[in-house]
């Protein structure tokens, strides 16, 4: 069920950037063209902006796509290692919660008071404030998750990590 509702959260990502792309270029293009515009264009680069970078956060730490500095780690031993990633989660998910009890506070404000950017268009802020909350909840969840699952494959003997002799350091840019 998780796997699913990252997936959707990855693709509406993938549409906000599409649509990031369809907003700037139509708003550059109106603006050389026509001397004019699309209203609220800064607003919605915004807040689309918020949504191609947090929604997708969940699945890329589900693919395990996090950046990583494997500098020292991968010249302790294996056990040693896979406990790092388990330290990682748990740095993650100390470094997430007040990202998520601030999005709370500030999403519940912005849904109360009703506030809007001012512009032509008065667009509503909450949209962008939910989906900040959301993003960044359901990457907290996953690596929560991840953390449990990976605690157990410890425990029973298991690796976390793929093997080590398949993988150069250097195929990665």
């Amino acid at each position: 069920m998780l796997s699913r509702i990252e997936s959707f959260l990855l693709n509406l990502a993938a549409v906000a950037v599409i649509g990031l792309g369809l907003l700037i270029t139509t708003s550059v293009l109106l603006r050389a063209t026509l001397n004019s515009g699309i209203p609220d264009t800064i607003n919605m680069v915004r807040e689309l902006m918020v949504a191609a970078i947090v929604l997708p956060l969940a699945a890329t730490a589900a693919a395990r796509g996090n950046i990583v500095v494997e500098v020292l780690s991968e010249r302790l031993p294996l056990r040693v290692q896979d406990w790092l990633v388990v330290l990682g989660s748990v740095v993650g998910l100390l470094a997430l919660a007040p990202l998520i009890w601030a999005g709370w506070n500030e999403a519940v404000h912005t849904l109360q008071s009703g506030s809007y950017f001012f512009g032509q268009l008065s667009l509503p802020k909450w949209p962008g404030r939910v989906i900040f909350l959301f993003g960044v909840s359901f990457c907290w969840l996953r690596l929560a998750v991840q953390m449990v699952g990976d605690i157990r494959t410890i425990r029973s003997g298991g690796r976390i990590l793929a093997d080590p002799s398949k993988h150069s350091p250097h195929e990665e840019v």
